[in-house]
């Protein structure tokens, strides 16, 4: 579990109507926009950051990380999905749906960020 997770964005505007879409599908608020600028969601104990660059460089994906958020239902999860393709997302890998490895069962809907953040809902069976 984390405290705090920090993703980078080209464009702030853009992330916040799609961050706020998706945390909207999860029973969240809108972001806070803190004195430098970074978009602030705090959902079930944790704090989920977006920020411009701080070294002035473009902001880039985490290769092959994904950061995975818990919907409370395959409803939720679909809910978060459908908001996250309508707020500019791109709809990756399978379709929403249950899948089984490693002894779990996970229902997971996976999306890009406008900036190519790789993101997931994901629910337990």
């Amino acid at each position: 579990m984390f405290s705090h997770v920090m993703v980078g964005s080209n464009d702030i505007g853009k992330s916040k109507k799609f961050y706020d879409a998706l945390f909207g599908a999860l029973g969240g608020k809108p972001a806070i926009q803190d004195p430098k600028g970074r978009l602030i969601y705090i959902h079930n104990g944790s704090m989920f950051l977006v920020t411009a660059p701080i070294d002035g460089q473009p902001a880039c994906h985490a290769n092959g990380g994904t950061i995975g958020f818990a919907a409370a239902s395959t409803e939720q999860a679909d809910a978060w999905h459908k908001a996250g393709v309508e707020a500019g997302g791109t709809a990756i890998e399978d379709p929403p749906g249950w899948r089984e490895g490693g002894g779990m069962k996970l229902y997971l809907a996976y999306l890009r960020d406008p900036d190519g953040n790789k993101i997931c809902a994901m629910m337990r069976g």
